[in-house]
């Protein structure tokens, strides 16, 4: 099957600055693919660059066939992405956050408010559908961010870090709902640090440092690699660097 997206030789540099150093790979549809790495090892510059909404500095990734220097809009539209900060309108009810979204992809206000509706539903969001940004707690702010990323029904999900700083609970909601995606035959793009949610979700991965990938391959065969299938996808990672993920 021909993947669904391909980066070959991908750059991005700042200035004197390598933020991303020449990296290749390649996603299947209906896959989730992580992106593993310590903070700054380039993870959400290549996010950046996939949306499209980073110039790339070398290389080119792939979108369904598509180039992302050459159209860029096109590619924005076959995307849910749920960024690492949040960006939702604080002013605005959690419906409105929704309908107004989905209204950016030329959707008409009834179907925008439909499917707005139905999402409230599906992450156990009712009972806060008229209450204003600013008042949820940081859970349920970031499960409105992932819910947000499905109301253009996308083909690809990018999800950059979306359990960082949440609790427990929160954190297995959203390991549910990318469950639910993928089983809906959605590709899913998860940048992370936790090892153990990689381990969980991913199908195949790949791990970056420095703004190079050091390793790929799915989870388990990685560690029977790395470790002979006793361990961790940490271990590994202290194996191959001598460092700690999460220094």
């Amino acid at each position: 099957m021909e993947p669904i997206i391909k980066a070959r030789g991908l750059v991005k540099r700042y200035g004197d600055l390598t933020a991303v150093a020449g990296i290749d790979f390649e996603v299947a549809r209906g896959e989730c693919f992580g992106l593993l790495g310590p903070n700054g090892a380039g993870k959400t510059t290549t996010v950046h660059m996939l949306c499209c909404v980073l110039p790339i500095t070398a290389g080119d990734i792939e979108v369904c066939g598509l180039s992302a220097r050459e159209s860029p809009r096109l590619i924005k539209a076959m995307l849910g992405v749920c960024p690492q900060e949040s960006n939702l309108d604080t002013d605005f009810s959690v419906v409105h956050n929704l309908v107004s979204h989905a209204r950016c992809f030329d959707l008409p206000k009834a179907e925008a408010r439909r499917r707005a509706e139905a999402l409230v539903d599906r992450f156990r969001l009712r009972d806060k559908a008229g209450v204003c940004v600013d008042d949820l707690s940081g859970g349920l702010r970031k499960r409105l961010l992932v819910a947000r990323t499905l109301v253009n029904d996308p083909a690809i999900v990018l999800l950059d870090e979306p359990t960082t700083g949440l609790d427990p609970q929160s954190r297995h909601q959203i390991w549910d709902e990318v469950r639910a995606m993928k089983a809906a035959g959605v590709t899913v793009i998860l940048t992370t640090h936790y090892m153990e949610e990689a381990q969980l979700l991913c199908d195949r991965l790949v791990i970056v440092d420095q703004g190079r990938i050091i390793e790929s391959g799915a989870p388990q065969a990685l560690i029977a690699k790395h470790l002979g299938g006793q361990g961790t996808l940490e271990d590994m990672f202290l194996k191959l660097t001598g460092r700690q993920l999460r220094e």
